[in-house]
């Protein structure tokens, strides 16, 4: 053995070394192979060296040919650029000489005719003074004479005075003649000058033309040379891009080469590798065998055993048991997996399921497996019975249909169909998968809807996994049962019970092993024959594998309808258990214990395994019968309570009915009853309430509450725990709406007592303690927010246990008392015992509705204690919380999908505080989300609220005996995808009680009616309008109330649309009958709209005039909901499918729709409820709507306007400058349309997308057009008053020339001295006071020189030049009156009758009251109506002097004393025309004086700042001294620099200084104006924003002058605001915007500027030009944005420069310090002082602003609020004053009115127009006729409080004002003096 052991270990060692040898090889080979690829690398690197060469030699050789053909063209350029440079020179010395000439001989022409002018208008001048002398002379030697002659007869006074008057309308005649001469010759003048300049236009046209086309020439052969150069440029780089190309491709081969290589040599290592591992492992493998064998000799019999042990390891089994299991814990969570579901985690949840999807919308006959989850859940809460019925799309489907011959297809094809069928997901499985999943409030949903649909329900549920056994009894708290039964006196009684209360028999079914017979369907036979109420194995869609029904018992009822044919007397409960109920131990042990009858299924007694089980049963006391699948026996009766049944070769029908006699015989025999609750009691099953802590938390909570209703009386409970919104609640609504709808003789006192009566009943509500259960309800909320719901839950569930027993009483004998009363009015019976029994049924109305008491009713409660808080602002003290937090407890509960009611049904009233409030808090905490608000309408009991709830999976109270009442609003979900294809994110879906409800009897049922019709109609997108059956009348009677409500929406411009349901329509599949049903609809809306529009006083002929209707696809019929006869009938499958319909066509007219945002709901439910309150709703709601749309109209409005003026300003500003620069000689209107054109195409879009998109649309396109126009036309003004403008300043340009020349001649003459002085000492000395000291000296002769020349321009007076105009003055000189103090200022007295004096011509004929005499002469009294037409000429005449002063353009021309003659002419102009016309008056010599005396000190300042302004440019005094040191710095540099491009650059910027100072202060000013029209709050907005702002602060500032101002000059008063709040904001923002914003507008100028000297010198240098092109070129870049030109340097000696880089470098160098010295001068005073007026960002906004209506209302003063000036339509204002404010009275008193307008024109009292006896209604206000009628004034109670509190702050300064009280008619309501000023601005901000 051991030499073998030896020869083997040698033939191994050979075998080794064999290896050893291979390995040797494998190495030599590799090494051979790494040689040869070195070899082959240097070929390829020497190849491609080679290559490079070559390449680099050809790329050499295309260079240099390139090179040569490159400066062959550069040679061919430059000569054509110096041909095109010498006819470019010709051209322009031809052209200057040419205009050399003609402004020669122009300016000798103009000269001559001016010369002649001046000389006659001289001759014109002397000849009328000579005139006006000896008309003078002669006029006073007549007055001597006539003095002396008739001193005592007054007639020829008379005659003496028509003489002078005559003389002074022959001297103005005079005058206005020499005025047309004036004129014509300026017409003559100026149109010789446009021939002029048309000709020079001409000539210049011809030779720019003849120039371009030289010029066009030159670029064409230019640009053929050029094309020629970039085809060489190209061409070379094409080659070396070829070149690139092949090194890549050639370095891409070799590294491909490379990686070949090394796989090949990393390929041969591996396989050398797996050699030696295998040598190494067959080596090993051998030396354990023979290691086996040695140890197997030696060692037998140990050997032996160790093999016998490893045997009997080895024959041991897996254990069959725990191999099932997996397997089938395999399949449930292949199941979960198919399904997409997980148990453990995402668990599903309600909010998700309610949500709509576009699964929830289109479902579909069968669905991928995947989808099934989804297609049970939404038909299963669609009510939908068929949503276990589904069936899956088989992917697996063969050839079914087809016959096979051979046996093997057979084979397979059935092979095939049994896979597939046992992949396919059982339906049961689907709803126990979804159930597993679901969370505790998605369960209980699903099994109430599974109830619904009359299904079983899962009682009790093993856990897939666990298989722990849990009672979901949570699921079953919400599910009620009614039924009917026959009592011992043959008295049918109905029964509602709360299902987990019920006791009742209890059937329970189970089975033994496998049997043939399907027990559910067995069960389901007993039941209801009609429906599968537990789902068997011959249902549509079953499969023959399940695997989560094992163990699972289902539960459901049979309730009897108290007629014959009911099964069974009494309801009772049947039980399933599924599978075999021996391996269910514990399921079974629980249900026989507790069941009347135990039902068993079995094949045979005797050879069944479960034999014993079923022997226990038969010896317990229980019933028991046993279904014997394979026995052909009929009943056996064992004894009384004991029975066999065989089953086989049975008719399911008798077998069924034997069954059912053997159950009843037992129920009979038996009083055991079941009670679901009683299931928790077991111990060993888990109940899901007990193990869900949030569960029992809030059921906890919910019972505490409770207990705290024990032994409380039902009709009680509201008046003890729900005081709030008891009587005084219902008492304040009846108030509110009598307040809302006032008498024709109440005033304002009355109203005011009745506004203190409604404060007083909320006072008293306030007072009431809120109850400990209220108290309880809001604290458990807030404390435990995560179990809220469950807490939400458990306390409705306990809520509806604790009422439903009294309920159900009360209902019973209402049905009796109503029965009773309709027989006594069939009988004709007595009237008196009639009205007792109808009494006797209102008392147990009455009784019903206080015994009602649910969760609305709580929330009903809080809500009553916001607003009783809300309205006192204050907290009740026994509140734990702030009143402010309320509404977010309502809004968490919408959020969480609990409905809130809208409208209190029991008041007839919306809280619109609360409402609002909880809205506000939904936008808070969701955003201001868009919504579609759905609304249903119908009689009562027509199936809204269960349609509702099959269509949503809402849960809207739907039992005979719970209508609703009010409307309630609950929010469904959009699911994200969906709202990609919808434009909202919730449907707001607003349910309502019904119309003519029985309950409504005795009360005003129509009204009420018409007013919720009206609400929810006006409230909704679209509205469904529910009619049950086909009953003629009760169709007349809502279709008359829909029509009317949606005729009331047409009027108001709202546009909903509706669909009409009809339910419970017998055979809604036939055509014809449909057609036929929907042509009488048809007419009858048609009939009903003819009598609604003679109600509503509307021309519509039909239905479609109203609303968009289309009979096809708006009427819609609906099956009958249940499937035979209630209360075991399901719901029709067919009504499910006609709501699946109905949710399509909602959904197509939804996604056509924007719905509303939160905000524009709320506001829509406030605008509605208020006008409805009123009894004009039409005129008030329209009113409402329109002037929410007009704000926000007007605001775009306002964005727009300001668009476009700020475009328009960007222009002018450039024209101006272009203008100065005299660049340009001319504006044409086209060229600043052309400017405009971009901002006008935006504005025009951004109007298009407004009117289209903005949710009122159908509102706003009636001021569409007008709006369109308005734009239009304010472009076009603003256009002309550009050019108007811009033609102005052209004009003004000429009589400014000679000032702008003076000054810089004189500039320019100081650059040339100094700089001549500074040569002299250039070489001479370098000492700096030297110097300083010749400059001195210099400066002061030239200065003085300067001076001398030109004298200073003094300081102005303007009441100085009025005194010096004395002439205009009769009596008492202005200086007299300014120094005495004696002038008023005309725009503040309270009254000009001191100014008037009746005409001569009116006689003395008028009311007394009208004319009064005094001591020396006859006055008059103004009317109020002329004090009006007074004030107003007042207005004008400033706002049009206030324009003329702008004209005059003083701070660029100086100011010259006939600007105020022109002033002073204007006005004795305007007075004369007034005073001419219709008036009964005439003024006095004082009213002319304080009018132009108040005129001019209004004027003084911004005349004389702009004085300031131009005598600061202008005096040499001035401008000199502050150019001081800049010359002295020139002079300096002129000593040292050695160049003159050097001083030639510095005189350039220190010239450039002031363009870029008042370039940046007016782009500065345009910026700021932009940034404060966004950023200032009080003025970012319309003007009745602005107006808001502006009444806040004159509440904060209580200055009464201010008041009277705002009030008699609002214009003037809005200019001065805006003036205030630009200054503020400039001073506020100075250091962090305005001087930012100089700063970067300052850089900008240098970035212009430095790009402009790059271009000159760049130019200059090409054109080979000197100096005067450089300057040329440079002022022509700069002429848009600087006033910067040529003529500013015509002084100054530069032609010696001609480094133009140097130029450059030196303005490069020097220009910062100039922007620097620039900046450090900007300072807040600095800003508005340097700005001329019609620059400055207050000016620019006032004209923005107050271009608008300033027309006021005649009787309280209120202007109006439309944007546009002189607009079309009446005048209007959303809120009018107090008309005491206006200084109106009571006639024949001193009594100021409390009036106000806007109740005053709804009573029958009367006003006296024009101060006249006659009078006229308020009511007919319109025909007093003037600006009366130019009002539009609204008889309602839109008042603002503000006005309110003014009258009672400044009561006695009104009083004094107007010379009279508010006493007697006029005294002030006590309730007025309760509103505070903080009240006063707040209700600002509530109103406007």
């Amino acid at each position: 053995m051991r030499d073998e052991m030896r020869r083997e270990r040698e033939m191994f060692e050979h075998e080794i070394e064999k290896i050893r040898q291979e390995k040797e090889k494998v190495k030599t080979e590799r090494e051979k192979l790494k040689l040869q690829y070195d070899t082959e690398i240097d070929k390829l690197m020497n190849k491609l060296e080679t290559d490079r060469q070559n390449q680099e030699k050809e790329r050499r050789r295309r260079e240099e040919e390139f090179n040569e053909r490159e400066e062959q063209y550069k040679t061919q350029i430059k000569e054509k650029e110096k041909k095109e440079r010498e006819i470019h020179e010709n051209m322009k010395k031809e052209r200057d000489e040419w205009e050399r000439q003609k402004q020669k001989e122009e300016k000798m022409r103009r000269e001559e005719e001016d010369e002649k002018q001046r000389e006659r208008e001289q001759r014109m001048w002397d000849e009328f003074n000579q005139r006006l002398r000896q008309e003078r002379e002669r006029m006073e030697t007549e007055k001597v004479d006539l003095h002396y002659k008739h001193e005592t007869q007054e007639n020829n006074m008379k005659i003496l005075m028509e003489r002078v008057e005559q003389m002074n309308r022959e001297k103005e005649e005079m005058m206005r003649k020499l005025e047309e001469e004036k004129e014509a010759m300026k017409m003559m003048i100026e149109e010789a000058r446009q021939n002029q300049e048309k000709e020079r236009k001409r000539r210049e046209d011809e030779d720019k033309k003849r120039w371009e086309r030289e010029k066009q020439i030159s670029e064409e052969h230019y640009q053929r040379l050029k094309s020629e150069m970039e085809e060489v440029i190209r061409e070379k780089e094409r080659i070396e891009r070829e070149r690139r190309e092949q090194l890549e491709e050639f370095e891409k081969r070799l590294e491909e080469e490379r990686n070949m290589r090394e796989d090949q040599q990393k390929t041969f290592e591996e396989k050398l590798q797996l050699l030696e591992e295998q040598h190494e492992e067959k080596l090993k493998r051998r030396q354990l065998e023979m290691k086996e064998e040695w140890e197997h000799e030696i060692c037998t019999e140990t050997n032996d055993s160790l093999q016998r042990e490893n045997t009997d390891t080895t024959g041991a089994s897996p254990d069959q048991h725990f191999q099932n299991e997996k397997t089938e814990r395999e399949k449930i969570e292949q199941l979960f997996h198919r399904l997409h579901l997980d148990k453990n985690k995402n668990k599903l949840k309600t909010v998700e399921v309610l949500q709509l999807t576009a699964h929830s919308l289109k479902p579909h006959k069968s669905y991928a497996e995947e989808k099934l989850v989804w297609s049970f859940i939404q038909k299963i809460l669609t009510m939908n019975y068929r949503a276990k019925y589904t069936y899956v799309k088989d992917t697996n489907e063969q050839h079914d249909t087809q016959q096979r011959d051979s046996d093997d297809l057979k084979e397979m094809s059935m092979s095939n169909e049994e896979t597939g069928q046992s992949e396919r997901s059982h339906p049961m499985d689907v709803q126990m998968a979804v159930f597993h999943c679901a969370d505790g409030f998605l369960k209980q949903l699903m099994v109430t809807k599974l109830s619904q649909c009359q299904y079983a329900l899962p009682l009790l549920v093993p856990d897939p996994f666990t298989q722990q056994t849990e009672f979901p009894l949570w699921t079953f708290r919400q599910i009620n049962k009614s039924w009917k039964m026959t009592n011992t006196n043959n008295e049918i009684i109905s029964q509602t019970q709360p299902i987990y209360k019920a006791e009742t028999p209890m059937v329970f079914f189970f089975r033994f092993g496998s049997v043939s017979t399907s027990k559910s369907q067995l069960m389901n036979s007993l039941i209801n024959e009609k429906h599968n109420t537990f789902f068997h194995r011959n249902c549509p869609g079953s499969s023959r594998t399940r695997v989560l029904m094992d163990g699972v018992v289902e539960i459901a009822w049979f309730c009897p309808s108290g007629t014959n044919d009911d099964k069974f007397t009494d309801c009772v409960a049947f039980c399933n258990l599924h599978g075999d109920a021996g391996d269910h131990e514990k399921q079974l042990q629980i249900l026989t214990e507790m069941a009347s009858v135990n039902v068993v299924l079995l094949p045979q007694l005797d050879r069944n395994e479960s034999v014993k089980m079923v022997q226990n049963l038969y010896t317990n006391k229980k019933s028991l019968i046993c279904l014997l699948t394979e026995d052909e026996s009929t009943v056996t009766e064992i004894n009384n309570i004991k029975f066999k049944i065989g089953l086989k070769e049975r008719s399911h029908s008798d077998a069924s009915e034997e069954l059912r006699r053997a159950i009843n015989d037992c129920l009979s025999e038996t009083s055991s009853t079941f009670r679901l609750e009683d299931v928790s009691k077991h111990s060993d099953i888990r109940v899901d309430e007990e193990d869900d802590d949030d569960c029992r938390r809030g059921r906890e909570a919910a019972q505490q509450m409770m207990s705290l209703l024990e032994k409380k009386d039902l009709r009680e409970i509201k008046e003890s725990f729900l005081p709030h919104q008891g009587k005084l609640w219902h008492q304040w609504s009846q108030k509110n709406k009598e307040l809302h709808r006032p008498r024709a003789d109440e005033t304002e006192m009355d109203i005011s007592r009745k506004q203190a009566n409604l404060t007083r009943l909320r006072e008293q509500q306030h007072a009431f303690d809120i109850s400990t259960f209220i108290q309880f309800f809001i604290k458990e909320f807030n404390l435990h927010a995560e179990n809220k719901i469950y807490f939400l839950k458990w306390l409705e569930i306990f809520l509806e246990e604790y009422i439903s027993m009294d309920m159900s009483v009360l209902h019973q004998k209402y049905d009796e008392k109503w029965s009773a009363v309709v027989k006594l009015k069939e009988k004709n019976y007595k009237p008196e015992q009639l009205k007792t029994e109808q009494e006797e049924f209102e008392r147990i109305y009455e009784e019903i509705q206080t015994a009602g008491f649910g969760l609305e009713h709580i929330m009903r409660e809080i809500g009553q204690i916001y607003e009783s808080c809300s309205s006192v602002k204050k907290n009740k003290k026994d509140l734990q919380v702030h009143f402010s937090s309320l509404p977010s407890l309502a809004a968490e509960l919408m959020i969480s999908g609990f409905p809130l009611e809208l409208m209190d049904g029991d008041a007839a009233h919306v809280p619109v505080i609360w409402i609002s409030a909880v809205l506000d808090q939904l936008i808070q905490k969701l955003g201001d989300q868009r919504v579609f608000v759905l609304s249903v309408l119908g009689i009562q009991t027509s199936g809204k609220s269960t349609m509702l709830n099959a269509m949503f999976g809402l849960q809207f109270a739907v039992s005979a005996g719970r209508c609703t009442r009010g409307a309630f609003m609950q929010l469904v979900k959009v699911s994200d995808k969906k709202k990609t294809q919808m434009s909202f994110d919730y449907i707001l879906v607003v349910n309502t009680e019904g119309l003519g409800a029985l309950e409504q009897s005795g009360r005003s049922t129509r009204d009420h009616d018409n007013e919720l019709a009206t609400f929810v109609v006006g409230l909704a997108n679209q509205t469904l309008i529910s009619i049950f059956g086909e009953n003629p009348s009760e169709m007349q009677d809502i279709l008359q109330i829909v029509v009317q409500a949606f005729m009331r929406m047409k009027k108001v411009r709202l546009n909903p649309s509706c669909v009409f349901v009809h339910q419970n329509i017998s055979d809604v599949t036939t055509g014809e009958k449909n057609m036929e049903r929907r042509r009488r609809l048809q007419e009858k809306l048609d009939e009903m709209t003819k009598i609604a529009a003679k109600d509503e006083g509307y021309n519509a002929e039909c239905f479609s005039d109203v609303i968009r209707f289309d009979v096809e696809k708006d009427v819609k019929y609906f099956a009958q909901l249940w499937e035979g006869g209630p209360p075991m009938a399901p719901p029709n499958p067919n009504y499910c499918e006609n709501i699946q319909e109905l949710k399509e066509t909602i959904e197509t007219y939804a996604s056509k729709s924007h719905g509303m945002t939160l905000t524009h709901l709320k506001d829509r439910v406030k605008d509605l409820w208020d006008a409805l309150l009123k009894e004009q709703f039409i005129i008030n709601f329209r009113k409402s709507l329109e002037i929410s749309a007009y704000r926000k109209l007007e605001t775009e409005y306002s964005k727009w306007s300001w668009s476009l003026r700020s475009a328009m300003m960007e222009t002018e500003n450039k024209l101006h400058n272009q203008i100065e620069n005299e660049t340009i000689h001319e504006v044409e209107e086209t060229n600043l349309q052309r400017e405009m054109k971009k901002t006008s195409e935006e504005v025009t879009q951004s109007m298009s997308e407004f009117f289209e998109k903005y949710t009122d649309a159908e509102i706003l396109i009636q001021w569409k057009t007008s709006f369109e126009i308005k734009i239009k036309e304010l472009q076009e003004n603003i256009v002309r008053e550009t050019k108007r403008k811009l033609n102005q300043i052209l004009q003004q340009e000429d009589l400014k020339k000679k000032t702008d020349a003076l000054r810089t001649h004189n500039e320019n003459t100081l650059i040339e001295k100094s700089k001549k002085l500074a040569l002299e000492f250039k070489d001479k000395t370098s000492d700096a006071e030297i110097l300083k000291k010749e400059f001195d000296l210099f400066w002061k002769q030239c200065v003085k020189t300067i001076i001398t020349e030109s004298p200073p321009i003094k300081d102005i007076d303007i009441m100085r030049d009025l005194k010096l105009l004395s002439d205009i003055y009769k009596s008492v000189s202005v200086d007299q009156r300014v120094e005495k103090s004696e002038s008023k200022d005309v725009f503040s007295v309270p009254s000009y009758s001191d100014y008037v004096q009746l005409k001569k011509s009116s006689g003395f004929t008028g009311s007394g009251t009208n004319i009064h005499r005094s001591t020396k002469k006859f006055g008059y009294s103004l009317s109020r109506e002329e004090e009006a037409q007074i004030r107003s000429l007042v207005t004008d005449i400033a706002q049009h002097t206030d324009s003329m002063i702008m004209s005059f353009n003083i701070s660029k021309m100086g100011y010259n004393i006939r600007c105020i003659q022109q002033i002073t002419d204007y006005i004795k102009k305007r007075v004369t025309e007034h005073q001419e016309g219709p008036v009964k008056y005439v003024f006095k010599n004082e009213f002319f004086r304080d009018l132009v005396l108040s005129i001019c000190v209004r004027a003084n300042k911004m005349i004389t700042d702009q004085h300031r302004l131009f005598r600061d440019a202008n005096d040499p005094a001035i401008y000199v001294k502050k150019k001081r040191a800049e010359y002295y710095s020139s002079f300096k540099k002129y000593c040292h620099e050695p160049t003159s491009v050097t001083i030639f650059g510095e005189i350039i910027c220190q010239k450039l200084k002031e363009p870029i100072e008042q370039s940046v202060y007016k782009q500065t000013a345009r910026d700021l104006a932009d940034e404060i029209r966004i950023n200032c709050e009080s003025l970012n907005g319309n003007r009745s924003k602005l107006e808001k702002y502006i009444l806040k602060t004159l509440a904060e500032e209580n200055d009464f002058d201010k008041y009277m101002k705002y009030i008699h000059n609002p214009k003037d008063h809005f200019k001065s605001f805006i003036r205030d709040e630009v200054s503020r904001y400039i001073t506020d923002k100075f250091s962090v915007s305005v001087s930012p914003k100089m700063k970067e507008n300052i850089k900008l100028l240098q970035q212009k500027i430095m790009k402009a000297a790059h271009e000159s010198t760049e130019g200059a240098q090409v054109n080979n030009g000197n100096v005067g092109l450089w300057l040329k070129i440079f002022t022509q870049q700069l002429s848009d944005v600087l006033i910067f030109s040529e003529k500013d340097l015509s002084g100054v000696n530069h032609d010696d420069v001609d480094d133009f880089s140097l130029l450059q470098d030196v303005i490069r160098d020097r220009l910062p310090v100039v922007m620097s010295e620039i900046s450090l001068r900007f300072n807040t005073k600095a800003f508005p002082k340097n700005l001329d007026y019609k620059f400055r960002p207050d000016e620019l906004l006032s004209d923005h602003f107050c271009q608008c209506c300033w027309i006021q209302c005649p009787f309280c003063k209120a202007t109006c609020t439309n944007t546009i000036e002189n607009h079309d339509g009446d005048h209007s204002v959303p809120f009018h004053r107090v008309i005491g404010l206006n200084g109106m009275h009571y006639k024949n008193t001193t009594n100021l009115s409390t009036s106000i307008c806007t109740s005053a024109v709804a009573s029958n009292r009367s006003f006296y127009p024009n101060a006249s006896d006659d009078n006229v209604l308020w009511q007919q206000y319109r025909t007093a006729g003037g600006d009366y009628a130019d009002w539009s004034i609204t008889s309602d109670l839109s008042e603002l409080p503000y006005w309110k509190w003014f009258v009672c702050r400044f009561k006695k300064d009104l009083e004094k004002y107007y010379n009279k009280t508010f006493e007697g008619k006029g005294k002030i309501p006590d309730e007025w003096r309760k509103c505070s000023k903080q009240d006063a601005i707040e209700s600002l901000d509530q109103y406007i």
